[in-house]
């Protein structure tokens, strides 16, 4: 029989992952770890296997919660070009404002583990196809709809707007000019027009 867990999953993993957002893999130590989620080594070992494996652990809580917010966003209207409006200019407040240096978790694994480790690149990779996906489903619905133009090409539009939306993301860890991101956005958005 499984011993249960004596420790509150969620909140150590919550606990985990946002250190390891704000520090990295790499940067973050084990003993910053067990204490920031309140347990022991032993406890995260037969939890997660490794540090490896609990950093796996956090990225898929994050990007199951972005995937969830970002779909929220996009069906929070019937005008595309609102909702996709909405989409950048949300997360480029919330990076611009709050923790500027932060980031979004998954493209900082993009760039500190992607190009050395497989999981990592496959992972965050899925994790660019998703989004690209949900994009995709939201464009196709603006042409039903007459709001966008027949022969766009949906599939391309959606994979330059979720490039677009991971460059300005790595943009706003220098701290840009408001008026930057507001002219990058109009940029961004004039490809729904």
């Amino acid at each position: 029989m499984a011993r249960q867990r004596e420790f509150d999953e969620n909140k150590a993993l919550d606990a985990a992952m946002r250190l390891f957002w704000e520090r990295g893999f790499e940067a973050t130590s084990l003993s910053e770890l067990t204490a920031r989620m309140g347990i022991q080594r032993p406890s995260l070992y037969a939890a997660y296997g490794d540090k490896k494996g609990l950093f796996e652990a956090a990225l898929r809580k994050y990007t199951g919660t972005h995937i969830a917010n970002i779909r929220s966003i996009l069906q929070s209207s019937t005008s595309v070009k609102e909702v996709f409006r909405a989409l950048f200019e949300e997360i480029t407040a919330k990076e611009h404002g709050n923790n500027p240096n932060r980031g979004c978790f998954c493209i900082n694994t993009m760039v500190e583990l992607a190009p050395h480790d497989e999981k990592f690149e496959v992972l965050t990779r899925e994790h660019q196809m998703y989004l690209s996906a949900i994009f995709q489903e939201t464009i196709e619905r603006g042409r039903r709809s007459g709001e966008l133009k027949v022969d766009i090409e949906a599939k391309c539009l959606a994979q330059t707007l979720v490039v677009s939306l991971i460059g300005l993301t790595v943009i706003l860890k220098s701290r840009p000019e408001q008026v930057f991101v507001d002219r990058s956005i109009e940029g961004i958005l004039s490809l729904l027009r």
